[in-house]
């Protein structure tokens, strides 16, 4: 069983591999029992969308994690992918921009992505 950081850094790593944009790790244990981490990003069209929801679940499963839940609409410009301890938040920047979970939970630590990235991984 991976620990919350590690599926978030498996995660991020997905992301970054796939070209998402504007990637955010956030820790939001200390304000929240929703779950450890949340994941923030930018798709740039709806295939890139999809494609970025179907790669994460493609590598968490190989990695034995399954989400609890799949929500949100690829055509409707957001996915949010439920793995218990880390929630992914998949947006088109319409949505995104709607939604501003970055606001919402400025409470939260944000996690610099760059110290958890890998080339290929």
């Amino acid at each position: 069983m991976l620990t919350p950081i590690r599926i978030a850094e498996l995660i991020v790593n997905t992301l970054d591999n796939k070209k998402a944009g504007n990637i955010k790790l956030l820790k939001i244990t200390e304000i929240t029992s929703l779950a450890d981490y949340f994941v923030i990003c930018t798709a740039g069209s709806t295939t890139q969308l999809k494609i970025l929801a179907d790669e994460i679940e493609k590598v968490l499963k190989e990695n034995g994690e399954m989400p609890r839940r799949r929500e949100g609409h690829r055509n409707g410009g957001w996915v949010l992918l439920d793995y218990a301890c880390v929630v992914v938040h998949l947006f088109l920047q319409e949505m995104r921009d709607f939604y501003s979970l970055e606001r919402l939970w400025s409470d939260a630590a944000e996690i610099d992505i760059m110290t958890i990235t890998k080339p290929g991984e």
